[in-house]
């Protein structure tokens, strides 16, 4: 018994030890992480900064936000949800942002366009589709009411000015600041409303400069 033991040992690999055990080790930890991050900002998260002041005083000018992408999966966007959606394209040579797809080649450089950088915003929901909004001096009205919508959310009052109105299609999405004043939103875009497959993800909290929830 104890020679078929001492047989049984010498033919036992030895482990790997060493550097080169070593640093396989860590590649292997190195490409599971980035899998699990590709996977996760791919289909599970969405990382979004806000450089403005348009969304304050909800989310204040740099702040930096996660948003869920799989809500939108399984329920559609609410009238009050802060929502990350793509609004455009920006030119790799003369950094132009402009709403809406890219053309082939970028109108103000002329340079081809093989490749753009995409354009997300941050704003909130005010019109799901089918509604009609008007926008008389101060307030928000949806659907022929004359009670205006109740925005608490509002950094201040928007200021007096042109009248507004837009009838929102099937499947799209009318989005403002909250900072209204302040805010290039759907009521100057070419096209003020954002469909259905460009909503990427609803906004759940602001983890920089201060960690809260986002209503």
């Amino acid at each position: 018994m104890e020679k078929k033991h001492t047989e049984q040992n010498e033919n036992k690999k030895p482990e790997k030890t060493g550097w080169k055990a070593e640093l396989i080790s860590w590649l292997q930890v190195i490409v599971s992480a980035a899998v699990i991050a590709f996977l996760l900002t791919t289909f599970i998260i969405a990382n979004s900064e806000v450089p403005t002041g348009s969304m304050e005083k909800t989310i204040m000018a740099g702040s930096r936000v996660i948003g869920s992408r799989l809500h939108y999966y399984f329920s559609e966007p609410e009238r009050g949800d802060v929502a990350i959606f793509v609004f455009g394209w920006q030119c790799p040579k003369c950094n132009v942002m402009v709403e809406g797809e890219a053309p082939e080649t970028c109108p103000r450089c002329d340079f081809t366009l093989k490749r753009t950088r995409t354009v997300y915003y941050v704003k909130r929901v005010i019109g799901l589709p089918g509604d009609t909004i008007d926008i008389v001096d101060d307030n928000v009205y949806l659907n022929g009411s004359d009670t205006p919508l109740d925005e608490p959310y509002l950094a201040e009052k928007m200021k007096p000015g042109e009248s507004f109105h837009f009838e929102v299609p099937e499947g799209c999405y009318f989005m403002m600041g909250d900072n209204r004043n302040y805010s290039m939103d759907a009521r100057y875009w070419q096209n003020p409303y954002i469909s259905k497959d460009k909503m990427v993800a609803k906004v759940l909290f602001e983890y920089f400069p201060t960690p809260k929830i986002i209503h």
